[in-house]
């Protein structure tokens, strides 16, 4: 874009955002007439007028913050020059009162995926590997690499074998009230629809987070044409049948060949865009997310909504400045109050650790232009469109409903994508502006980039180019309809993302709110 560009997000605001690569020089003049006093780096704030000291600094017609001293039109607007705004009470908050329309039913679309004996859908046919404590990951990780160099081959409808590591299991509180977090979590990422209803367990023995407490009777559902649940499938490595390393591996490699088996029976079949169950995040955020990226995947999100599939949103601490918004939009005011509930505990748990909602933003969101939580919050919460709020999940909560659905979680871009996997998401789209190679071995994640720019030079780590809505190429409408599309084909097994071509997995982060011992 070689003529001065600057993008506000509504009429009232009085500053704007630069879109030019690189950023642009003191004494460039934009269309309007406005002149740049300083050097604004791309994606952050100009004043678009004189602000007087003390007044709010308004972007999406929210006030991002308070002006320190007076800052004169043309002046980039840094987060040095701002008042953070104090965090909306959790008192007095709209409770269901935006109640759209609804829109029309999106019928007729369709992907390709595993149906599982419980009814649930996945998007890969996974041989997943449960682990009770840490101290097993070396030897599953062992075996799981033996398994996918002699076994797999012999097994071409199964995609993967994948472990699920973790840091939990023994050394913790484990009968604190807050223990129940991780525990369901672990357990309800055994029972994710991309497994199949498959579920094995290795086992240390002595740890404290028991097999049987882990995934009690009735946990797993039933598969077999009997009608009774099966058995929980273990291998405990302090076994006395074990002598040595290999014995442990073989003993894994063994059992894991009975699951193969039945995976491998599985075929892809038609079911309809209404299986979906999407996982929407953000993260490496900057000022262009809440302008390109995160809109279009909240238009795409009313789509999957209209054609009654399931999405959910997260990241609590980046939309908790936007409460009143999301009470607003609840269903229901029994949906509102569980918002509300939501919110308040981690109000107390951040109180608890001596900090507060600002602690969320990290060097390269400022160095992306967002200021603080509040500007970084208005432009997470577009992701999650218009739709009415459908239910509402505690952390390690599994779905019971479709619709939009806030999953509470913290922003932390690990922990929240292991929790959405708990709740029983088969697809993931993330969106990012500074550039993150994050990527899931358990479900694929679609990354979207903010601006052309990052799309280019990660142009094999990117999967769609949002950027191109700043550009003017393209309309939000039409980046969001490109991702819904991509989401079918990616569903259907038809396209891999570049995470999944690449195999790039961050590791499974549970959230553990309770004291370690």
């Amino acid at each position: 874009m070689s003529e001065p560009l600057y993008i506000t997000m509504h009429a009232a605001d009085n500053v704007a955002i630069v879109a030019n690569d690189g950023g642009l020089p003191p004494g460039t003049t934009f269309p309007s007439g406005l002149t740049l006093r300083d050097k604004v780096p791309q994606g952050h704030k100009v004043a678009l007028v004189d602000i007087p000291a003390g007044a709010a600094v308004r972007r999406y017609n929210v006030p991002i913050g308070y002006a320190e001293k007076d800052i004169p039109a043309g002046s980039w607007v840094h987060e040095r020059l701002l008042r953070m705004p104090e965090a909306r009470t959790l008192e007095d908050l709209p409770f269901a009162t935006a109640q759209r329309e609804p829109q029309p039913p999106l019928e007729g679309y369709t992907f390709e995926g595993f149906r599982n004996p419980d009814g649930s859908v996945g998007t890969r046919n996974i041989l997943a590997i449960t682990q009770s404590v840490q101290c097993v990951a070396g030897v599953t990780a062992f075996a799981v690499e033996r398994i996918k160099r002699e076994l797999l081959p012999r097994y071409p409808n199964v995609d993967d074998v994948v472990a699920l590591e973790h840091g939990y299991g023994c050394g913790v509180a484990i009968d604190a009230p807050d223990a129940v977090i991780p525990i369901r979590t672990l357990r309800n990422i055994s029972l994710n629809p991309n497994f199949g209803g498959e579920v094995m367990v290795v086992s240390l023995g002595c740890e404290k987070l028991q097999p049987e407490r882990l995934l009690p009777p009735g946990t797993i559902p039933i598969s077999d044409a009997r009608g009774e649940a099966p058995e929980l499938d273990v291998v405990c490595l302090q076994d006395e049948a074990h002598v040595g390393f290999m014995s442990m591996v073989e003993s894994i490699m063994r059992q894991a060949t009975v699951h193969l088996e039945r995976l491998n029976r599985r075929r892809r079949e038609t079911v309809p865009a209404s299986e979906l169950v999407v996982g929407v995040q953000c993260g490496g955020s900057d000022a262009f997310s809440g302008v390109t990226a995160n809109p279009a995947v909240g238009f795409c999100a009313d789509l999957l909504v209209r054609a009654g599939a399931t999405i959910m949103f997260s990241e609590t601490t980046e939309v908790r400045d936007g409460v009143a918004q999301l009470t607003a939009r609840a269903a229901t005011p029994e949906i509102a109050q569980a918002i509300v509930r939501e919110m308040g505990w981690y109000d107390e748990y951040l109180k608890r650790g001596s900090v507060d909602r600002s602690a969320n933003t990290t060097p390269g969101n400022k160095k992306g232009g967002l200021a603080n939580i509040v500007e970084k919050a208005m432009g997470s919460i577009v992701k999650s469109g218009s739709s009415r709020i459908a239910g509402v999940l505690s952390p390690g909560e599994k779905l019971q409903q479709k619709g939009l659905v806030y999953a509470a979680t913290p922003a932390s871009d690990f922990i929240c994508g292991t929790l959405q996997l708990a709740a029983g998401m088969n697809l993931h789209v993330f969106t990012t502006g500074r550039g993150t190679p994050y990527g899931l071995a358990e479900v694929p994640v679609i990354k979207v980039a903010t601006r052309s720019d990052l799309a280019r030079r990660w142009h094999d780590l990117m999967d769609v180019n949002a950027g191109t809505i700043a550009e003017g190429k393209a309309t939000i409408e039409e980046v969001g309809w490109e991702l819904f599309r991509l989401m079918l084909d990616v569903a259907s097994g038809r396209k891999k993302t570049w995470a999944e071509q690449w195999k790039l997995h961050n590791q499974l982060v549970l959230f553990n709110p309770a004291p370690v011992t």
